[in-house]
Order: C-alpha cells, then structure tokens, then sequence
C-alpha cells in the first residue's frame, strides 16, 4: 500500500491517506481528520478520549480501525490510527462541527474522482505514453498522470534502461 500514500489537502491541512488497491478504498489519518474537524490542539488526545467514549458505547467503528504506518509532521513513519471511508463517515458523525459536511462532501468527490479514473482510464494511458515519450508536453503529462495513478512513470530501473537503450542508439548509429 505505501505507494498508495497521499497527502491530500481540506482548507489548508494536511490529510495523510493511503489507497488500498484491494479493498479499493481509502485509509485516512484520524488524528488529521480530527484536526480539520476541530481545530484542537491535540488531535491526538481528542482521539483517545473519543475512541474511549465510542468504545463505552459499544459502537464496533472504533475497534475496527486499523493502524498504518504514514508520514508523521517529524517525517519519520509512524503508526497511525486509520479508518476507511465508510468507518470515516460514523466517526465524523460522533463530532460536532460545522465542518463535517463539507470534509464529508470533500471525501466524496475524492472517492468520485478515484471511480472516474478507473471507469475511464484511457486518459491516463493516454498520458503514459506521451510522458515516455520525453518533451516538455511529456512532462506535464507525466506529472499529471503521476498525481492521478499514485504510481512513478520514471523508476531507477526504466531510468537505467533509457539510458541503456540510448547508448545501444548511438552505438549502433556511429
């Protein structure tokens, strides 16, 4: 799942989230999400006190979350509390905020636009293979299609073999 891993943005703050490939659904942070929704100082301890709460109240949400390894502010990957869509949606109803309805309108069109990728994916290969290409034109495209797939057009390795396959070019040219 780690090259799933995104960053996505709400009003300015940071929401870490991982794809799952086969569960197709998203993992998101919910200390970050907690964070946008109440602009507490310690998301964190927000957190604990509402999963205790939850938990009292036999709400099953909570104990099946799970726990990913994601980019913390000090840049070092640790273990973060992570619920997927469906389990986000219970939790944000647990919260009050004014915030809730749009962050929930926000994660739909997420969800939305990661449907109409894989319903039209013929825009994306598209744009793989105009980046494989090379130019300027190519860049633009691979970023776009690099941002869109999660997924890196140009590895060490397709890098190492480019260069390979440039050098046989010339060789055989001189």
């Amino acid at each position: 799942m780690s090259e799933n891993n995104k960053i996505k943005v709400f009003e300015d703050k940071r929401i870490r989230m991982e794809w799952d490939e086969d569960e197709q659904d998203w993992y998101v942070s919910i200390v970050d999400v907690i964070e946008v929704l109440t602009d507490s100082v310690d998301a964190g301890a927000y957190w604990r006190k509402l999963k205790e709460r939850l938990k009292k109240e036999g709400n099953e949400t909570v104990t099946n979350c799970h726990t990913l390894k994601m980019k913390a502010a000090d840049g070092k990957m640790r273990l973060t509390d992570v619920a997927n869509t469906e389990q986000l949606f219970r939790i944000i109803q647990s919260i009050p905020s004014p915030k809730a309805k749009p962050f929930k309108m926000w994660l739909a069109q997420l969800g939305k636009e990661r449907i109409d990728e894989a319903a039209d994916p013929v825009g994306m290969t598209e744009s793989a293979k105009i980046a494989k290409q090379g130019g300027s034109v190519a860049k633009a495209a691979r970023e776009q299609y690099e941002k869109q797939s999660g997924k890196q057009v140009v590895t060490s390795l397709n890098a190492k073999n480019l260069k390979e396959l440039k050098e046989k070019k010339n060789d055989e040219e001189s």
